[in-house]
This record gives C-alpha cells, sequence and structure tokens, in this order.
C-alpha cells in the first residue's frame, strides 16, 4: 500500500485554490486511502484539479437547472387563476381593483303631448341633475352611455288627463331606434284632471355608444306628460324623471 501524505487542511486548501467541495473529497481520499493511492503530490493534484472540475461541472449545471425553474414557476404564477381561499369554512376571494361607476340623474320641465293619437312618441329631456358616463344627446329623446355595461334605467312620469273619459297610454323603451322586446307597459287615467304616475325599470346590456330612448304612445290626445311648478308648499314637478345606474354587474 502506498504512504498516504499527511496533509493539514490550510495545506490541502491552498492545492485546490479554496475549493470546499475538493477539501472535503481530499480528506476523504486519505482517510480511506488504499493501494492504489497516488505516491506522488502531482497524482493527488491531478485527481483533485479532477473533482474540482466536475464539482464546477456540477455547479453550473445545478444553476441552470434552478433558474430554469425559476423562469417555469413565473410563467405559472402569470396565468395562475385566482383560487378561492377558505378561512374558518368560509371562502375568502382577494379583492379586486374596482372601476369607476357610471350613473346619469335626467329630468324635464316641459309638459309633453301627443299630437296624433296610437303614435310612437320618444320622451324628451331637457334637465342633468347629474351624470358620469352618461348624458342626454341629440335629440334629447336619447341618453347615451359612453361605457359597456349593464345598466339599470329606472323612470316615473306623470300623466295628466285634461278632458272627461278614460284615456290609455303605453310606454315603453328602445336601444339606438329599436323597440326592446317585451318592454311596453299600459296604464290608464279616467276623467279630466286625473293623474296617475307610471313607474318601473328596465335592465339592459349597453355597449359603449349605444343610447337609450322612453317612449309613449296614447289613445287619446287630451291625455299629456305633465309637469307642474313650484309652489311654497313643494318643489316643482318634472313630467319625467329618468335615473340610470351600471350597479347591476
Amino acid at each position: 500500500m502506498a504512504s498516504v501524505p499527511k496533509l493539514t487542511r490550510p495545506q490541502i486548501s491552498r492545492i485546490v485554490n479554496g475549493d470546499e467541495q475538493a477539501i472535503r473529497f481530499f480528506e476523504a481520499l486519505i482517510a480511506r486511502a488504499l493501494d492504489d493511492t497516488p505516491d506522488d503530490i502531482d497524482a493527488i493534484r491531478s485527481n483533485l484539479s479532477d473533482v474540482t472540475a466536475e464539482s464546477a461541472a456540477a455547479l453550473v449545471n445545478a444553476l441552470s437547472a434552478k433558474a430554469e425553474l425559476a423562469r417555469i414557476a413565473d410563467a405559472i404564477e402569470a396565468v395562475q387563476p385566482i383560487v378561492p381561499v377558505v378561512i374558518e369554512d368560509v371562502p375568502y376571494i382577494p379583492p379586486q381593483p374596482q372601476r369607476p361607476k357610471y350613473y346619469g340623474v335626467f329630468s324635464d320641465s316641459t309638459t309633453q303631448t301627443a299630437a296624433v293619437i296610437n303614435t310612437a312618441y320618444p320622451i324628451t329631456f331637457d334637465t342633468t341633475d347629474m351624470s358620469y358616463g352618461v348624458s342626454i344627446g341629440s335629440p334629447t329623446s336619447r341618453i347615451y352611455v359612453q361605457n359597456s355595461a349593464v345598466y339599470n334605467f329606472q323612470f316615473s312620469a306623470q300623466l295628466d288627463k285634461v278632458a272627461v273619459g278614460l284615456s290609455v297610454a303605453v310606454i315603453w323603451c328602445r336601444i339606438n331606434g329599436v323597440d326592446v322586446p317585451r318592454s311596453a307597459g299600459r296604464t290608464q287615467v279616467k276623467d279630466n284632471n286625473s293623474e296617475s304616475v307610471p313607474a318601473w325599470n328596465y335592465v339592459l346590456e349597453m355597449n359603449a355608444g349605444d343610447y337609450f330612448e322612453l317612449v309613449w304612445a296614447t289613445d287619446d290626445t287630451d291625455l299629456q306628460i305633465q309637469a307642474d311648478t313650484a309652489t311654497a308648499l313643494h318643489p316643482a314637478v318634472p313630467s319625467v324623471i329618468l335615473t340610470v345606474t351600471d350597479n347591476i354587474a
């Protein structure tokens, strides 16, 4: 069996230029030396050089693999859907960025009449009380939305009968001049100075640039949508009020 050199750890470190993995390998090599242990320091240095080269190559491969795994993890995270987290059996969904809410409040201060019976007349508006992303267009019966959303259109109209007899009014809505199916409502007003305030709402999906219209028709020209001025008792009574919000979606 060849004689194994008795080298200290600092000596081994100088031989392998401080490569910690090579130092540990060299120490184990000396401890477990067999008959084929190299007899000269050049052979030992050669063996350690091979070990150091293999260690460096392994390190490079490990770093490359780590970088590739990090890239894959980033790609997975970028496409990973939001998964609800359950806290005490209650699903928790992280809050999402909120977009602005669009709205409009409109009314009309004039009395609107029908010149011809059983003829459709768009209802007009001359006042904007507040608005954001919703506005009166031209003609003033058109209410435009600047953004795509699901909107709630809610109206009230004050019908007034100015002569005896029974009158019928029908009110419905249009989008971009086209009647909305199943949107009509019918109301009756009887006798002189009788009044009725029909009111309901429509939930409609609108695209950016679309416009909404309320439309009415009557079988009696003595029926009108009445506006009243303010008195000492109460504020003015608009002929029609329309509120628009997109708080549905």
